[in-house]
């Protein structure tokens, strides 16, 4: 997707109208229009990048510097003692728009937002394999 049709460029550019909760000159954060929780929020780059591998460290550094004043003022006012922080990063992870952004989720015990997490044990040596690919990918 080229940055001509992306909804958060739009939004980054005031095209789009959002409810804005930080900006400075690299990052914008507003809330989500369809919530998982209340309070949850969206922290985009203001420049268009797909995802995680394709956003230069500088502006990837210049989000993460954002998060936790934005997840204290949302969890405060929202009342939640805590959050998830969350990049889903293409599509198989759940990414629907192709523009890098991470969410901020207010959490309460008991909400079921995310009631089961899918974990598992790896087997007898497979992850010692799998360190050793990863690795040579490095």
């Amino acid at each position: 997707m080229d940055q001509t049709n992306c909804v958060f460029c739009k939004i980054a550019a005031g095209q789009i109208p959002c409810y804005k909760i930080f900006e400075n000159n690299a990052v914008l954060s507003f809330l989500d229009i369809n919530p998982i929780s209340d309070g949850h929020t969206i922290i985009i780059p203001k420049a268009h990048y797909e995802s995680a591998e394709l956003c230069p460290p500088e502006i990837l550094a210049e989000a993460a510097k954002s998060f936790g004043a934005i997840a204290k003022a949302v969890t405060a006012a929202v009342g939640a003692p805590a959050f998830n922080l969350l990049c889903n990063n293409g599509s198989p992870a759940g990414q629907v728009v192709k523009h890098i952004h991470f969410h901020i989720i207010p959490r309460r015990e008991n909400d079921n937002v995310f009631a089961r997490w899918p974990k598992y044990t790896y087997p007898d040596g497979k992850a010692p394999e799998l360190l050793k690919k990863i690795l040579a990918h490095f």
